[in-house]
């Protein structure tokens, strides 16, 4: 099994050297995001539910140093549950996560409308990646061909639209295997990536993000068609589709603020 990114400790999460994110000394977004789903996941999850909705706060930067988990149920009804998590370090909250669970039922007839959208093809090989390198994505956005890396030469000076394939392998914690849940909090913070990368380069750090699913995602690749950004005044805001490798199955959505032209610095290219 791959190098977790964190490990236990008693009741702490030590973080390892592959969480750190590419906006400073802190963890990655997609990192805590992930944990706070894993955290959501291990409280017990109800099979016929479906995870609908899950919401992180990225409230301040979480450092590489060890964090708790604390979940509470705010809502238990028999169609809808509603659980939050909590990110505690150093007896402060840096990020926070709201999840919503639906039960699944008998499935309406009938057609509803939505707006067509298509993903490049699943890249072929795994190759070509540093061994130390804490997922794989290959951008496109100026071809279809797409090309390895957190920061693709795909989107380096691109004003096109933008897609990824993230393959996300290693587990969140320690003895404990990546699921689909885990999988899809994870990516949604590729979300601001995709949707806030510019012609400037990547000049927005997300806020928050939220996931929306109307199904689990299947195998170890996520994909993400972005939709729009809006952007005015240093506050933007991006929606992108979420695909596995059957089609899409939901969108995801992140809030974001401007940052310094090198604030962003990827340990990969």
């Amino acid at each position: 099994m791959p190098e977790a990114f964190f490990t236990v400790d008693g009741g702490s999460y030590v973080p390892g050297p592959m969480t750190r994110g590419p906006w400073g000394a802190a963890m990655g977004g997609q990192i805590v995001g992930g944990l706070l789903g894993w955290g959501i996941e291990q409280s017990g999850l109800d099979p016929d539910f479906q995870p609908a909705r899950l919401t992180v706060d990225l409230l301040r930067p979480a450092l590489l140093l060890p964090v708790q988990i604390q979940t509470s149920v705010l809502r238990e009804g028999r169609r809808i549950r509603l659980l939050d998590a909590t990110l505690i370090q150093r007896d402060t909250i840096v990020a926070r996560a709201s999840a919503l669970f639906l039960r699944r039922g008998a499935h309406p007839d009938g057609q509803v409308w939505s707006a067509p959208v298509e993903m490049p093809p699943l890249p072929t090989r795994h190759d070509g990646f540093p061994a130390d390198m804490p997922f794989h994505i290959w951008g496109y956005g100026a071809t279809l061909e797409g090309s390895p890396g957190i920061s693709a030469g795909e989107w380096q000076q691109s004003h096109a639209q933008k897609f990824a394939w993230a393959r996300l392998f290693r587990p969140m914690v320690q003895g404990h295997p990546l699921t689909p849940f885990t999988r899809l909090a994870f990516a949604g913070d590729i979300t601001s990536s995709v949707t806030h990368w510019g012609t400037g380069g990547l000049r927005y750090i997300n806020a928050d993000y939220t996931v929306t699913a109307s199904r689990l995602p299947d195998g170890e690749f996520l994909g993400l068609a972005a939709q729009n950004h809006y952007g005015t005044a240093g506050v933007a805001t991006g929606t992108a589709t979420l695909f596995d490798r059957h089609g899409p199955l939901g969108a995801s959505f992140a809030t974001a603020v401007a940052q310094p032209a090198d604030a962003f610095k990827p340990t990969h290219t």
